[in-house]
């Protein structure tokens, strides 16, 4: 692992996490090449953005819950063979209902080269400090779909409300939304910004 890489929960204290991929619970519906452990890594100046994104956060009276950070380029390359195998139909319905495995990669939920394996982009979602339950945000982690765009229709005054809220925090924290995902977000000044790591997350 490098010496710029930390585990984002001993550089910002008070933060959840629960990384998918290392579990049962992702798209894939089994853990994913390269997730040893159920932690996020992330480089130091994610965490200290991070860190700048937890104080605006509770400052609303939200805490931030992570689902991924760094991702070893060899979980990329699992998604795009996974994509390639046949329909199961096991995860389908909640993770993309209405496209097929192989659009996946054409409609940009997911890139043969991803962000995530630069270390500075990060999954996430909010929850209320008061009682730890996550707020609605109109579709879950990984659903693949266009509920899942900024400014989508379908979904309720509130929980548009709440995307804007956690958008807000992250940009003001130094971060730059993505589209299609409600949930993902790049540092703007991220320091590898063309490398793509692949160590294991043990």
């Amino acid at each position: 692992m490098s010496d710029d890489f930390v585990f984002v929960d001993e550089a910002v204290p008070g933060i959840r996490w629960d990384a998918k991929y290392a579990t049962w619970d992702n798209f894939t519906g089994k853990p994913v090449d390269g997730y040893l452990v159920n932690r996020i890594l992330g480089t130091r100046a994610l965490c200290a953005a991070l860190e700048r994104a937890r104080k605006e956060a509770a400052s609303l009276d939200f805490g931030l819950l992570l689902w991924d950070g760094y991702r070893p380029q060899r979980a990329v390359d699992r998604f795009m063979r996974w994509s390639e195998q046949p329909e199961d139909g096991r995860t389908k319905r909640r993770h993309y209902p209405n496209i097929a495995r192989t659009e996946m990669f054409e409609l940009g939920y997911v890139d043969a080269k991803s962000g995530h394996s630069r270390g500075s982009t990060v999954d996430l979602t909010l929850y209320h400090l008061a009682t730890g339950e996550l707020v609605p945000m109109g579709g879950d982690h990984d659903l693949m779909d266009p509920v899942s765009h900024h400014g989508a229709t379908g979904i309720t005054p509130t929980e548009a409300e709440n995307r804007r809220h956690l958008r807000s925090i992250m940009e003001t924290a130094g971060f730059r939304a993505y589209p299609y995902e409600w949930w993902h977000y790049t540092l703007e000044d991220e320091p590898y910004p063309d490398t793509y790591f692949d160590f294991p997350i043990t």
